[in-house]
């Protein structure tokens, strides 16, 4: 996971690598918005001391006002100056100290508006444009009132003529309000534009990276589930083909030849598999020497081969299909796969079978697939367990829209159904994803 400051104010970090966005432009600008508290106390000391400058040069010029007028100006203007360093954080608290500083500058030779200015501006850069115009409102009022008090009163005290022009005063308060509400609204609605631009780049980026963890868990099950259903198939084939071998090696050694050579079919059949569905975790090569890799998944043309390994194996499987070939070749390899794991269970826990019924009915939409068994229900009640081949089948299932039961048949032995959906509206985009990969890179 790698930190990456997206804009000033705004680290965030970006899973799986870094965002890149483009340099801010200029040096100067850069600098300042790597050092924002730097930028505060700048401001906040070019409004302290000159305005204290201007009001002490225009106190020793004109008449004293009562002292504690004096104090109350000078501390409303350190306020001001100190709420000026949280302007990002406080702005309200900035607006408020501008407010009391207007008014107890009203005695004097002019109206102090500066922090009023800054507030505004904050308030609609770091809050919200609603905020800035509530505020702008009450400024407003606060600067009417302030103009007419400080005529008032400098009027009282016969330092101006009667008939001064406070609606003026207030009126170029308001505009400097204004203008000063405005710029802040303008840069507060790009500053927010980009801010939820680059949060918008950044889930982008996060859900990009978790997309990708999901594709490869998707891609790792589905080779998992590959994997299973070519190993224990074949597996189980040799094992009860070595175990019938080495039963019948004495009194029959031809049969056992025989077997032995069904081991060794099964066994290349089973590489061939393999190196088929490894090939998908390798880049293609369009130079093979080996066409035979490039052969298709199979299908429910290559059931009758299927079925003829095991009746080698000892397993008495009659295969029945009824209705018109299935032109979905992910559908195939589904029907393909739940008869191959169907049978290699019934080799595996009912061994005591004496037929076995394996059905492919094609009825409007809907394929059904069986495997029925007469063995002694004792026997397969390890299937009950539900292990990964079972997983398997139901996830392959759920792809169609279908159901899968698998479980004692109604008087004896164990019973495997299966209903696909074949219709157009079947998943079949998703289903490729467990199975059309190996048909794209293999056909």
């Amino acid at each position: 996971m790698t930190e990456v400051r997206l804009a000033p104010d705004h680290p965030a970090a970006v899973v799986g690598g870094e965002l890149r966005l483009p340099k801010a432009p200029g040096v100067i600008r850069r600098f300042w918005a790597r050092h924002p508290r730097l930028a505060d106390g700048l401001i906040a000391g070019l409004y302290v001391v000159p305005t204290l400058l201007v009001w002490v040069v225009a106190a020793s010029t004109q008449a004293q006002p009562p002292l504690w007028l004096t104090l109350a100006h000078v501390a409303t203007i350190g306020a001001a100056g100190a709420a000026l360093l949280f302007r990002r954080t406080r702005p309200r608290l900035l607006l408020a100290a501008g407010w009391l500083t207007c008014l107890v500058s009203a005695p004097s030779a002019a109206l102090d508006a500066v922090p009023i200015l800054f507030g505004l501006y904050a308030l609609a850069v770091y809050r919200s444009t609603r905020s800035a115009w509530i505020g702008l409102a009450i400024s407003v009022a606060v600067g009417t009132v302030s103009a007419y008090l400080s005529t008032w009163y400098r009027t009282a005290a016969e330092l101006e003529p009667i008939g001064a022009d406070s609606s003026g005063t207030a009126v170029g308060l308001v505009v400097f309000m204004l203008i000063a509400t405005l710029i802040g609204v303008t840069v507060g609605n790009r500053r927010r534009y980009l801010d939820a631009l680059i949060a918008r780049a950044h889930d982008l980026a996060r859900e990009r990276d978790q997309q990708a963890q999901l594709a490869a868990a998707t891609e790792r099950a589905r080779i998992a589930r590959e994997m299973h259903d070519i190993v224990s198939h074949s597996l189980t084939v040799m094992v009860t083909l070595a175990d019938g071998s080495a039963a019948t090696a004495a009194r029959d050694p031809a049969r056992a030849t025989e077997a032995m050579q069904h081991v060794a079919e099964t066994g290349r059949a089973a590489l061939a598999d393999m190196r088929r569905m490894l090939g998908v975790l390798a880049e293609p090569d369009a130079t093979s020497e080996h066409p035979e890799e490039l052969a298709p998944q199979p299908g429910t043309a290559a059931l009758p081969v299927l079925v003829d390994r095991f009746r080698a194996a000892g397993l008495p499987v009659q295969l029945t299909t009824v209705g018109p070939p299935i032109a979905d070749s992910n559908l195939q390899l589904t029907v393909y796969r739940i008869v191959q794991e169907g049978l290699t269970n019934a080799l595996r826990y009912a061994a005591t079978a004496h037929r076995v019924d394996v059905t492919v009915e094609h009825a409007d939409d809907m394929v059904r697939v069986d495997v029925i068994d007469d063995a002694d229900v004792a026997s397969t009640s390890e299937l009950t367990s539900g292990g990964k081949g079972l997983v398997g089948m139901r996830e392959r299932v759920a792809l169609y829209g279908g159901t899968l039961e698998a479980g004692p048949g109604q008087q004896r032995g164990w019973r495997l159904r299966a209903e696909l959906r074949a219709d157009e509206n079947s998943p079949s985009a998703d289903a490729a994803t467990l199975n059309s990969d190996e048909t794209e890179d293999h056909a």
